[in-house]
């Protein structure tokens, strides 16, 4: 699937937003996003800058993202739900966000809820790097 880079861009951004909504950044989270951003054609410097600054960036707003395409936005979710397991630190600000921007996409709150129980259930998954981005691209 060819990927706009509005798209693109919001994946990302929204990635970012994840990370950002716990105020904690730990290796794992960079390492995940590091990943996704290299998929996604972003170069590694525009990364670099914005992960050293993410937690005192003020203009990252949390507003809920809208896709173009329901599977672009059911990969992110899935993906946005690992990223803010990965630390083992899973708030109401994450869920609450993501629940949001599903519900902004067309998608079932309760698809949260099942992806975040899934984890739960098998989390040497939140360590695999096998990210639903690369599903669909």
């Amino acid at each position: 699937m060819n990927i706009p880079l509005l798209d693109r861009s919001n994946y990302l951004k929204g990635l970012f937003i994840t990370a950002k909504l716990d105020n904690q950044l730990c290796e794992e989270e960079k390492e995940f996003i590091k990943n996704i951003s290299d998929k996604l054609g972003f170069a590694q410097d525009f990364y670099n800058e914005t992960i050293r600054g993410l937690l005192s960036n003020n203009y990252l707003l949390d507003d809920p993202i809208k896709f173009s395409d329901k599977k672009i936005a059911h990969s992110f979710l899935k993906d946005a739900v690992k990223l803010a397991m990965v630390n083992n630190i899973l708030n109401e600000a994450e869920i609450n966000w993501l629940k949001k921007t599903a519900l902004l996409n067309d998608i079932d709150a309760k698809f949260i809820d099942e992806n975040i129980e899934s984890f739960k259930e098998s989390p040497k998954l939140l360590g695999n790097k096998d990210f639903a981005l690369f599903s669909i691209i």
